[in-house]
């Protein structure tokens, strides 16, 4: 019985260890592909309400590192919306027709331009893979895009995601 408990520990220490290094090999990449400031997962830890859990930045400056959301912006109809598979691309937050909540939001984070793909644990909103580009606009190419949904894809897969 001892035994079991401590394989069942151990099993679920590997998993959290093979996604922790999943989504960060990811981020990386994706940072690297993009060319942006910062590219974040933002994980729901419970109904709709969320914080970034991996970052990869181009320099430290641009860490948003354990940040919550604005949860009186962040709805269930937003949520609705990338549950359906929802893409958001801003090339440029002072230009883009988005809320004020949001606008402030984004621009408390240091953001002048953001992508955001859900990440859907089957069908459900796990959460949000989220480039930025902190120092200028950034017009997202449709292959940008792509690449970022192709992530989000590959990350809901993943065993230790796709069981929690």
């Amino acid at each position: 019985m001892f035994e079991r408990g401590l394989q069942q520990i151990f099993e679920r220490l590997v998993a959290s260890i093979e996604r922790d290094d999943l989504v960060q090999k990811t981020t990386n990449s994706l940072r690297e592909l993009l060319k942006v400031d910062r590219v974040v997962l933002y994980y729901f830890y419970r109904e709709w309400a969320g914080r970034v859990t991996f970052e990869s930045l181009s320099s430290s400056q641009f860490s948003i590192f354990g940040s919550v959301g604005p949860d009186e912006c962040f709805n269930s109809e937003y949520a609705a919306l990338y549950q359906a598979g929802r893409v958001r691309a801003i090339p440029d937050i002072a230009t883009e027709q988005i809320s004020d909540c949001h606008r402030d939001f984004l621009r408390s984070l240091g953001v002048r331009a953001n992508l955001a793909v859900p990440v859907l644990n089957q069908k459900r909103l796990w959460g949000l893979l989220i480039a930025h580009h902190c120092q200028d606009t950034h017009f997202w190419t449709q292959s940008e895009i792509e690449a970022m949904q192709k992530a989000a894809e590959t990350l809901a897969m993943a065993p230790a995601i796709r069981h929690s």
